[in-house]
């Protein structure tokens, strides 16, 4: 048996426009429902999201069969943890709050194998490798990890050329909430100096020759940042769509 390509972090290696969305119900049936729809790529998140590595681990298999590749963010870049989320069969990750190259470091040393990583070596036991059954996992893993680092702080903003440079690290993600909130513009995440910020990442993070992404839900915000060379745009969250459309269809026979 082969290991599954990671086919995400092979259209980023091509600067394919990939056009995601976020995952906010902790459920494997709405994961499924989502995951045949069309988007390129999914966001599990177990930072905002009440996810546990069991219920990763469930929407891994859910989204399974479909094209669209899921990303994972874990709540923290913790090793330990990081090494459950690749041995459920993550293989990219999403991890939150990067400050500094050493971090980013740490994180990519968190997901390659002895001797150019940390990650323990348990594979016997793993959905990953599929309980060994795929040819040389220990020898062939490392090439499918793709690591992206969330830039969301006016401090890491300004450690970006650093962290980009960090060998291993695939991609480089905007966070807007977070980033408007450390730039005093909490709540804000479209304000026009957010997007100035997010502008010149997406430069600085191009011109190193390594992915840009971000998430915008507003269609314009999300064309522009695609227009300033963003290659992985996360355009959705379900959360918002269900409820929006929930909404709207209540005023239309309620009114207001």
């Amino acid at each position: 048996m082969n290991i599954p390509i990671n086919q995400f972090k092979r259209a980023l290696q091509q600067g394919s426009a990939q056009y995601g969305i976020w995952l906010g119900w902790a459920s494997t049936y709405t994961a499924e429902a989502v995951a045949g729809t069309g988007f390129d790529w999914l966001v599990i998140d177990g930072e905002h999201v009440p996810n546990d590595v069991r219920s990763i681990l469930a929407q891994l298999q859910a989204v399974a069969p479909y094209p669209a590749q899921p990303v994972v963010r874990p709540v923290v870049g913790d090793t330990a943890l990081i090494k459950q989320l690749l041995d459920i069969g993550a293989q990219t990750l999403l991890i939150p709050m990067i400050e500094t190259a050493n971090q980013a470091a740490q994180m990519v040393a968190a997901t390659r194998y002895p001797p150019h990583g940390v990650r323990g070596v348990g594979s016997a036991l793993a959905r990953a490798s599929r309980w060994s059954q795929v040819d040389g996992y220990l020898r062939v893993a490392d090439e499918q990890m793709c690591v992206l680092v969330q830039v969301e702080t006016a401090s890491a903003i300004g450690n970006l050329d650093t962290i980009t440079a960090t060998e291993g690290v695939d991609g480089v993600f905007f966070g807007p909430s977070d980033l408007s909130a450390s730039l005093g513009l909490i709540g804000q995440p479209g304000h026009p100096d957010v997007v100035k910020v997010i502008d010149a990442g997406i430069q600085s993070v191009k011109a190193a020759g390594k992915a840009a992404g971000v998430l915008a839900t507003d269609p314009a915000i999300a064309r522009h940042y695609l227009e300033q060379g963003a290659t992985f745009v996360a355009v959705g969250v379900d959360t918002l769509l269900l409820v929006h459309a929930c909404r709207a269809l209540v005023a239309r026979f309620k009114g207001g």
